[in-house]
C-alpha cells in the first residue's frame, strides 16, 4: 500500500521535527503555526513531509523531506503535487522556494530560477527568506494552474 498523504496530527510533531532536522532543513520557526504541512505516512511511519507558508496570492514552499528508505520511490513528487493542490485551494497562485540541494528536482517539475529581488514582498518578509535559509540558496518559483 503506498504512503498516505494527509495533514499531520499534533502527535506527529516530534517525528516531523526530527525528519526535517535530519535533512538539514530549518525547524526554528515551526511553532509559529504559519506553515501548513502535509505528511506521508505508511504503517505508522513518517516517510515524508512538505510545507507551505501561504500569503495569498503567493506562497513559500517549505521543507520537502523524504526519509532515506523512501527516497527514489516518487514520494517527493507526490508530496509536491499534493502541496501544490493544497496551496492552490488556499488561494496561492505562485509558489516560491529556496533550495541549496534540490534545484534540478524542482526544475523538472516546472519551477524556474528567479532573482530574490523579484519575489513578492510578503514572501521576502518570512523568516526562512530573511534568515533561516542561506543567501546562496537558489530561489525558484512556479505559477500554479487555476481551475
Amino acid at each position: 500500500m503506498p504512503a498516505r498523504i494527509r495533514a499531520p496530527h499534533p502527535t506527529d510533531l516530534p517525528r516531523l521535527v526530527a525528519l526535517l532536522a535530519a535533512a538539514g532543513l530549518p525547524v526554528d520557526d515551526l511553532a509559529t503555526g504559519q506553515i501548513d504541512f502535509l505528511v506521508a505516512m505508511e504503517d505508522g511511519q513518517l516517510l515524508g513531509i512538505i510545507g507551505v507558508e501561504a500569503v495569498p496570492p503567493d506562497g513559500l514552499l517549505r521543507s520537502l523531506a523524504v526519509a532515506p528508505g523512501a527516497r527514489g520511490s516518487g514520494l517527493g513528487g507526490r508530496l509536491l503535487q499534493a502541496m501544490e493542490a493544497h496551496a492552490a485551494a488556499r488561494g496561492v497562485r505562485r509558489l516560491t522556494l529556496l533550495t541549496t540541494t534540490a534545484a534540478p528536482f524542482f526544475q523538472q517539475r516546472g519551477y524556474q530560477p528567479v532573482p530574490r529581488a523579484d519575489v513578492a514582498p510578503a514572501i521576502q518578509a518570512t523568516a526562512e527568506f530573511r534568515s533561516l535559509c542561506p543567501a546562496s540558496a537558489t530561489c525558484m518559483h512556479k505559477h500554479l494552474a487555476v481551475d
